[in-house]
């Protein structure tokens, strides 16, 4: 198990402390990064004043991203996770019987 550790991210010029497990701190680094885009796109577009509001539209709009990915190509991440460690799974269990033959 990872270790849980503060990361200190920075979205709009304003810092914050997170806490990420070691070894997920690039994926939340990526997502820093891709709602400070979001939130600065809606910004400069001049039509949404105020950081919270800002901060509700990202969120809706992330939503909305994720929902249409979900919807119109039926992807879900958690169950391709779920297929992926079956796969594996049978695989290493293949490897198994496989050294058996030698």
């Amino acid at each position: 198990m990872s270790e849980i550790k503060g990361l200190d991210v920075s979205i709009m010029g304003r810092e914050f402390r997170v806490a990420c497990p070691e070894d997920e701190q690039e994926a939340l680094s990526q997502s820093v990064d891709y709602l400070d885009t979001k939130m600065r796109e809606i910004r400069d577009s001049g039509k949404v004043i105020g950081v919270e509001r800002i901060a509700i539209m990202s969120a809706l709009n992330i939503a909305h991203e994720l929902l249409n990915t979900r919807i119109a190509g039926s992807f879900d991440v958690g169950e391709f996770k779920s297929r992926m460690n079956s796969m594996q799974a049978r695989i290493e269990q293949a490897m198994v019987e496989q050294d058996k033959l030698f």
